[in-house]
């Protein structure tokens, strides 16, 4: 699906967005840090005559950043907003009204379900959670008053791939809006848009912010959705700070080359954990091991740095006992970052997608330190298992 004669990924990665031209030459876009913004005269501000109103409404800055992601994602339109959660939250809310039903994905990042959970429901919204590997069957669950279907490709924790296309196809026959959050693959290495999903959904405080040190997200959508989009993002006030989003545009220029070391590391420890007998399950989409690897392979161009497997014949407290025996994975929240992390997940909240995994899961973050280093660390681990 994508043009043979388009620039490269990491050409695109550094150019996209803005031209140096356009600011006397300078390689950067300005931090435009604003609030007011005046008019030339009444006529002006009565009939909105200016591209730019108010600080709220878009900046030179927030405009570079979203014009790079349009080219990435090949939507209408882009709005910035100050977390990973408000990308998920804002567009629910945009499309969504009580009386409405809801799908999502039971594999779904927790803080997306406790917003279903309580805000929509509260909202008198209907919420209801489908497993993974639903694809067409999708069908099944859709009600008449479904509005919209919220899709997560890889799955939180345990990394479950959808099939995409297929439910876009049956959930547009119904004239369902599909939401999908994108964060693990980037627009690099996945373009929900091309693949029927309307809105896409990017926790840029993971790779295109990259240093763990920014909160941020996008929201693409297609042009259909983008008018409502944008007037329920204006409504809300949910701009993100001009400094913020000056860092997420230059992580972009980066991103490509990051990613990919991201990835070789992770299928390295990966291929690595396969072998290891106290190892029941990787799951990572990207080996051919994995349930979702025919689909990955059909549909994503990559595979970013995170991932899982489960400690054969393992409790929980023994995979504590391997996560604090691990000096160079750093124990925390989030991904995407430069540095490694390792967590125990609590699966507890799934509903429909109930699995066993041979034993308790740990889901690994490989960040950007050398291989050789990292797997020293995960055999601390595995001593730990045994003293």
């Amino acid at each position: 699906m994508t043009n043979k004669t388009a620039k490269g990924i990491n050409t695109r990665l550094a150019h996209d967005g803005y031209n140096p031209r356009d600011y006397h030459g300078f390689v950067n876009p300005p931090v435009v840090r604003a609030s007011t913004v005046l008019f030339p005269d009444t006529d002006t501000m009565d009939n909105n005559g200016q591209k730019y109103t108010y600080g709220t409404r878009g900046t030179p800055t927030s405009d570079a950043l979203c014009d790079a992601i349009n080219a990435l994602e090949g939507s209408a339109g882009t709005v910035c907003v100050p977390t990973g959660l408000a990308a998920v939250t804002l567009p629910l809310l945009a499309f969504l009204k009580p009386g409405d039903h809801a799908l999502f994905v039971d594999t779904i990042y927790n803080p997306t379900r406790h917003f279903a959970d309580t805000i929509l429901k509260r909202f008198n919204i209907e919420v209801e959670y489908y497993p993974p590997e639903i694809g067409s069957n999708i069908a099944q669950f859709i009600k008449p008053n479904t509005k919209v279907i919220f899709t997560e490709s890889p799955g939180s924790n345990t990394l479950e791939i959808q099939d995409i296309p297929a439910i876009t196809k049956i959930a547009h026959e119904q004239d369902i809006i599909v939401m999908m959050d994108n964060t693990w693959a980037t627009p690099v290495y996945f373009k929900p848009l091309e693949y029927g999903v309307d809105i896409s959904i990017h926790a840029a405080t993971k790779y295109p912010a990259g240093h763990a040190d920014i909160l941020f997200g996008t929201v693409s959508a297609n042009e259909r959705h983008w008018p409502q989009l944008i007037e329920t993002h204006g409504t809300m006030g949910l701009c993100a700070a001009p400094d913020d989003t000056y860092q997420i545009l230059r992580g972009l220029r980066t991103m490509g080359v990051r990613l990919k070391h991201h990835q070789e590391s992770a299928f390295t420890i990966a291929r690595w954990l396969e072998n290891k007998p106290q190892v029941a399950k990787v799951l990572h989409p990207g080996l051919a091991s994995n349930e979702g690897h025919e689909l990955w392979k059909r549909d994503f161009s990559g595979a970013s740095g995170l991932f899982s497997f489960s400690l054969k014949d393992q409790d929980a407290q023994a995979a504590k006992k391997f996560v604090d025996a691990l000096e160079i994975f750093g124990l925390g929240y989030s991904w995407g970052g430069y540095e490694s992390l390792a967590i125990v997940p609590n699966l507890s909240d799934r509903t429909v997608a109930k699995k066993d995994y041979g034993g308790t899961v740990i889901r690994l973050q490989i960040g950007l330190e050398d291989v050789e280093d990292l797997i020293v660390d995960l055999e601390r681990g595995f001593a730990a298992l045994k003293s």
